[in-house]
């Protein structure tokens, strides 16, 4: 399999889950201001949405949408229990969260990501993301992580989008929870291998 992806950003779900499920894979990093790949390839002619993360399989089929390659990847390897099985009322859960963090969480992020965005437009981006965050926070009194005791995929997803804070100067000092979630799961090795690859690849842009 091949993962097309750019260093850090939400491409970095599918990575941790690949790390986690112990599964071989590829990655190719993407230029997103060109839509080139690091071998000089148009990512436009492979994926015509022109976003990562795309997964290439190894039968030649590509699966767009972080949510649904993250489930993918746990499906392909359930001793892993990165997701519940398929059919239970825990599997909706799972995919519940991966929908809020997708659409809620995720998203919220996009304007910051913008060249110079006004102090007002700041302001009330923060706002919303921190409505967001505060759900997440009540929902960690519950377990370690989102599904309880068990990690899961929706987990990865959170992680890679609450990571983007720093960057992007937004205190989450009032999440006590959410910080503590956060530090957790960046010490799993499965994290740090994937994120120590992901710097490797932006410090030297070569294929991994």
């Amino acid at each position: 399999m091949k993962l097309y992806f750019s260093p850090f950003a939400c491409s970095l779900s599918p990575h941790i889950a690949l790390q986690e499920a112990g599964l071989p894979y590829e990655l190719v990093r993407v230029d997103m201001k060109s839509k080139t790949t690091e071998d000089g390839d148009d990512f436009l002619a492979i994926n015509p949405k022109g976003y990562v993360p795309a997964l290439l399989l190894d039968d030649g089929q590509l699966l767009t949408e972080g949510p649904a390659i993250v489930q993918y990847i746990a499906d392909l390897n359930p001793a892993a229990a990165l997701a519940p099985s398929q059919g239970t009322f825990a599997r909706y859960r799972l995919q519940e969260w991966l929908n809020f963090i997708s659409t809620e969480l995720h998203k919220q992020f996009s304007p910051l990501f913008t060249p110079n965005p006004s102090p007002e437009l700041k302001a009330s981006t923060h706002a919303k993301i921190k409505a967001r965050v505060a759900l997440l926070e009540q929902a960690l009194q519950d377990g370690p992580y989102l599904l309880g005791a068990q990690f899961s995929v929706a987990d990865g997803y959170a992680f890679t989008v609450l990571n983007w804070a720093r960057s992007v100067r937004l205190d989450l000092g009032q999440f006590p929870a959410v910080l503590a979630y956060r530090a957790r799961i960046a010490e799993r090795p499965a994290v740090k291998a994937a994120l120590a690859r992901e710097l490797m690849q932006r410090s030297n842009g070569k294929k991994g």
